[in-house]
């Protein structure tokens, strides 16, 4: 914004949503955001002091008017693309200057080392410009015309990303308050665009260093490290590209069925009784939860893969108990070893020589909630290695589940919240010794990576779970996570919408919110609102901060109690339908959880739709709160699914897509009742009175599977005379159906 005549009489009060408003046009021009100067201006404007506009209006001219004729890549020296081509089904690979496309660095988010196999296809038009800016290096993609953009991970903002910018630098972000939301507890450095014809193309900028995200007329990736490749698939639909996004990045492996049900959390449920207490209040009440979480008052004085002996005696037996009651336990692991000569992790860590180091070789140590720690290494093998083998101990626990929390990493003493930037890692197994500055990002993936690895080595017959917070592009493929310390707040409720769809945009399916918000105080409002629609992402959990109200889902009185127990019933009717999905993910990396306009990627009224979601492609969530949402065309019929969920004034409404069959269980109180005992098959027949979907089966737990032991049947409607007839199209796998009997239910155009 260029002060003018017209600047003079802008009142003090709008100056504020001024500034916001320049700062997005510099992002849409690919302007670098110069956050010191609005952090400056926003103090003068907080100020009590009687500040004068012109001096006001002369900062304005300083921090938009001279700086915006200024774009990054006119500062900066370009650098040439050595060599380019196909590294895939419409997979383009492009190399700066200065790297060999045949050895490439070693890259954490892809699943194999890309190779160019033939020239890019006549007419490629997706193609980025290198350029570099002292020890900076940056990569900048055109956006076509009427392009929107999606993606970059977790962010806290809209769905639609044109106009925004982010920073990928790992952050311990509390009620994402750190640069107004700008970086949060995890890095994805890909942006995804769909034209407006529908078609969609996705850029993948193959770097961990420290890095700022732009999208505006161009994205723009600026790393503080060396040279990078940049992959881009431009295929014909979103769907396309985030399968081509799973064929790059990997895919989530097939979580255990128990871990699709309702998780309930606090920090913390302590000492043991009170674990008990939250069992039996479930199971009394007749709420359906499968997984109860251990945060980390159960340790010996937060000292990682220790007991509290007062609170937690016999974890052994509370893990047996809380199973013979169809419960699983999740117990929190971070990454922070106490320092104490006494405490064996330490002792063997210092031994073995295994933490990270300062500049000058030192170990490093860094506060956390155990007081001093020293941190893993583990971008070493040798020291993931030592890392997992300590779960063989703590699995035997009768542990289910794991939650790697803190592992940006979280240091509370060091800079920024974290360790310096110029600590050393010594590297190993491909990867180079290089500063924190490189490793920061994908500290908590390889962190995740150890764990899972130590899991499955402990209990090889059984599928891994674990839960992180911090990540990087392509960590789905070791665990789950969720959107971090939110607050109860209907800011963060609406929030959480977007900000799971943007994650499942980036390759990370298997994610949701706290539900009800983890820090604040929850009214009964809040909290049923955000349950009525909140049962439907993918991870589903309540949680709450020590110090915070009670949130658990009769907290809040019978009328809230009952609203809550509506939809964790309808959650667990569609078991099926989700464990389908999530099996679905996990062979071709697309959302469990979609944007609306994944329904029809043409229509440009649905882009920017951010309050209603999909739940796989035949199911559309429209939370009661929601404000005009946009919706996809073609007639989606209303449903029920358990009775009551029509009038209770908090359910989320629920569409079914004309053409599709939805499998639906019976409401079970936990994953171990027999939920198919019958299966219904909820069909809504289209137009020419046709419907198709599937059912996956399995044991819910183990790798049978893989040798065969599943059952994925295909099932299809057609009417004739009136009558709609139900059949097996197709069936996949050697198992037997959970139970022969079926139930078919009809939903007409007239909703019956």
């Amino acid at each position: 914004m260029r002060p003018g005549g017209s600047a003079l009489s802008v009142s003090i009060e709008s100056w504020g949503r001024a500034i916001e408003k320049s700062a997005q046009e510099c992002a849409a021009r690919g302007i670098e955001s110069p956050d010191i100067l609005l952090q400056i201006l926003s103090s003068m404007l907080s100020s009590k002091q009687n500040m004068k506009k012109p001096a006001i209006l002369v900062f304005l001219w300083a921090l938009f008017g001279l700086s915006a004729p200024i774009p990054a890549a006119e500062k900066a020296t370009p650098v040439p693309i050595a060599s380019s081509g196909l590294a895939g089904d419409r997979i383009g690979l492009f190399v700066p200057d200065g790297l060999d496309a045949a050895a490439l660095p070693p890259s954490l988010a892809l699943v194999a080392a890309p190779k160019i196999s033939g020239p890019l296809p006549e007419g490629w038009k997706i193609t980025p410009a290198f350029s570099r800016d002292g020890s900076r290096f940056r990569a900048a993609v055109v956006v076509p015309d009427g392009a929107d953009l999606y993606g970059g991970g977790e962010v806290a903002g809209p769905l639609r990303r044109n106009g925004q910018t982010i920073s990928l630098w790992n952050t311990d972000a509390l009620m994402y308050e750190k640069d107004g939301g700008r970086r949060l507890y995890q890095s994805h450095p890909w942006i995804m665009g769909v034209r407006a014809d529908g078609s969609a193309f996705g850029v993948l900028f193959d770097s961990t260093w420290k890095a700022k995200l732009a999208c505006g007329k161009e994205i723009v990736f600026t790393s503080q490290g060396p040279a990078f490749p940049v992959l881009v698939i431009d295929r014909d639909s979103p769907e396309a590209v985030l399968k081509g996004l799973g064929e790059l990045t990997g895919t989530i492996p097939l979580p255990p069925r128990w871990a699709l049900g309702y998780h309930q959390c606090r920090w913390s449920y302590n000492p043991d009784s009170k674990v008990r207490e939250i069992a039996g209040e479930f199971r009394k009440r007749k709420i359906p939860c499968d997984v109860l979480w251990m945060d980390i008052d159960y340790m010996d004085g937060f000292r990682v893969f220790t007991f509290d002996k007062a609170q937690f005696p016999d974890p052994k037996k509370l893990n047996d108990d809380l199973r013979a009651q169809g419960f699983h336990s999740t117990w929190m692991i971070d990454p922070g070893v106490k320092v104490d000569p006494n405490y064996f992790v330490y002792q063997s860590g210092a031994k073995d020589d295994v933490f990270v180091k300062t500049a000058d070789g030192k170990e490093f140590t860094g506060k956390v909630w155990p007081g001093p720690c020293a941190f893993p290494d583990f971008t070493r093998p040798d020291v993931r290695a030592w890392w997992a083998a300590f779960y063989t101990g703590f699995m035997a626990a009768g542990i289910d589940g794991v939650w790697n929390d803190m592992n940006e990493p979280s240091v509370f003493s060091g800079p920024d919240g974290t360790m310096p930037e110029d600590n050393w890692h010594v590297g190993g197994g491909g990867l180079p010794a290089g500063p924190h500055l490189r490793y920061h990002n994908v500290y908590g993936m390889l962190m995740t990576k150890a764990s899972r690895e130590g899991i499955q080595a402990a209990n090889p017959d059984k599928r891994p779970f674990v839960l992180t917070r911090s990540n990087f592009l392509g960590g789905q493929r070791y665990a789950a996570t969720w959107t971090g310390d939110n607050a109860s707040t209907d800011e963060h409720m609406r929030l959480s919408t977007p900000m799971s769809l943007t994650l499942g945009l980036s390759g990370q399916p298997f994610n949701g919110p706290d539900l009800g918000g983890f820090l604040k105080q929850a009214t009964p409002d809040l909290f049923a609102s955000w349950i009525g629609f909140g049962t439907f992402f993918p991870f589903c959990r309540g949680h709450a901060s020590k110090g915070m109200n009670n949130k658990e889902p009769w907290a809040f009185g019978p009328e809230v109690e009952k609203t809550a127990r509506i939809a964790l019933e309808r959650r667990y009717r569609l078991l099926p339908y989700l464990y389908t999905l999530f099996e679905a993910s996990s062979r071709d990396g697309l959302p469990v959880m979609r944007p609306v306009f994944m329904a029809d990627p043409k229509d440009a009224s649905l882009r920017a739709e951010e309050q209603a979601f999909l739940v796989g492609g035949d199911l559309l969530v429209v939370p009661r709160w929601a404000k005009d949402p946009k919706l996809p065309k073609g007639g989606w019929r209303e449903i029920s699914l358990v009775p009551g969920d029509l009038d209770d004034p908090n359910q989320a409404r629920l569409y079914a897509r004309p053409g599709s069959i939805i499998p639906l269980g019976k409401v079970v109180q936990n994953t171990t009742e027999k939920s198919l005992d019958p299966l219904t098959l909820l069909v809504c027949p289209d137009a020419a009175g046709q419907a198709e979907g599937m059912l996956y089966e399995d044991s819910g737990e183990g790798y049978g599977y893989q040798a065969g032991d599943f059952r994925r049947t295909t099932f299809r409607a057609v009417t004739k005379g009136g009558k709609v007839t139900v059949s097996e199209a197709d069936a996949e796998g050697k198992r037997q159906p959970e139970c022969p009997n079926m139930t078919v239910q009809v939903q007409g155009a007239s909703g019956e």
